[in-house]
């Protein structure tokens, strides 16, 4: 199996959850074992961030990463996108030091790195594999994980709303199913929660058009959920992002009980830290496939964006 990119450069503007100002985003090709690079621009010129569990630095609202000068915040649902559809390879320049929040889905991306094109480039994939089971507990919450050649996610969640209660999916995340099941799916959040955020100077972006909002009995936004289930819908297209801050695509069969983007990174840290016990890197040998279909683009109905 290659490394792939994407085909050409595309953009986009929306507005950032934290400050609430307009943010733009660029998305271009990169070469191969680049790996997703954020490009942050300043005032003197451009930092570079590469996704590693130790430059994780907030977890509250949404994963932020930092290197010490700069950061960008919000990185989940656009690493989501990248992972859940396959790509090794992108460069991600960002004028606001965050990632625009958009929908709240990870709709918005796929559409983007649909319109820019996969292509497969010369080397083959490295991914890193679990070579033996991992139970990572805290709280009543858990990440377990297990050898398995791909990435299954086995995602439960359990909240005392009536909207929500007890939910559970299980996923084998491969592009098709990553954009028909879960990139859709947008965040969620309660109305005693944001109103506390927004007194106090936070989430300054977040709205109804960008998130799905609960009071204590029902659903603030008209238009109503995109799924029954898009509660846990979301939290495993978190889930699948914040794996993503490990810089390479980890394999294995994920049981997943409650976590959230601090307990991901936790869990991230550990199995990092401990390398030599828990992960190989393991290099996909390429498939021989005729010339055309190497270098066609990425196909596939478009998501309609809401």
């Amino acid at each position: 199996m290659l490394q792939t990119t994407i085909h050409k450069t595309v953009s986009c503007v929306g507005i950032g959850l934290h400050s609430g100002k307009q943010v733009e985003m660029t998305l271009r090709p990169a070469a191969e074992d680049t790996g997703v690079l954020f490009s942050v621009r300043n005032g003197s010129g451009s930092s570079f961030i590469s996704p590693k569990p130790g430059l994780v630095v907030e977890t509250g609202l949404a994963t932020t990463l930092g290197n010490g000068q700069d950061s960008v915040s919000t990185v989940e649902h656009l690493l989501s996108a990248v992972r859940g559809m396959g790509i090794d390879n992108i460069q991600v320049e960002i004028n606001g030091r965050e990632v625009p929040i958009m929908d709240g889905s990870a709709a918005p991306f796929v559409y983007l790195l649909k319109q820019a094109g996969v292509r497969r480039l010369s080397k083959p994939r490295k991914i890193l594999s679990f070579k033996k089971p991992v139970n990572f507990e805290a709280d009543g919450k858990y990440i377990k994980a297990r050898p398995y050649n791909g990435l299954r996610i086995d995602y439960t969640i359990e909240f005392a709303h009536p909207l929500i209660g007890t939910q559970h999916m299980v996923l084998d995340v491969t592009p098709d199913n990553f954009i028909a099941e879960v990139a859709k799916a947008r965040t969620f959040g309660f109305l005693k929660e944001v109103d506390y955020l927004h007194a106090n100077g936070l989430a300054l972006g977040g709205s109804l058009d960008n998130a799905v909002v609960l009071d204590d009995y029902g659903l603030l936004n008209s238009e109503g959920l995109r799924f029954d289930d898009e509660f846990v819908r979301h939290k495993l297209l978190d889930f699948v992002g914040d794996m993503a801050v490990m810089g390479q695509p980890l394999y294995g069969h994920f049981e997943v009980f409650a976590s959230g983007h601090a307990m991901n990174n936790e869990f991230l840290r550990h199995i990092d830290e401990n390398r030599d016990i828990y992960l190989e890197e393991i290099v996909l040998e390429p498939r021989v496939v005729p010339q055309p279909e190497v270098e066609r683009e990425f196909s596939g109905a478009l998501p309609s964006v809401a």
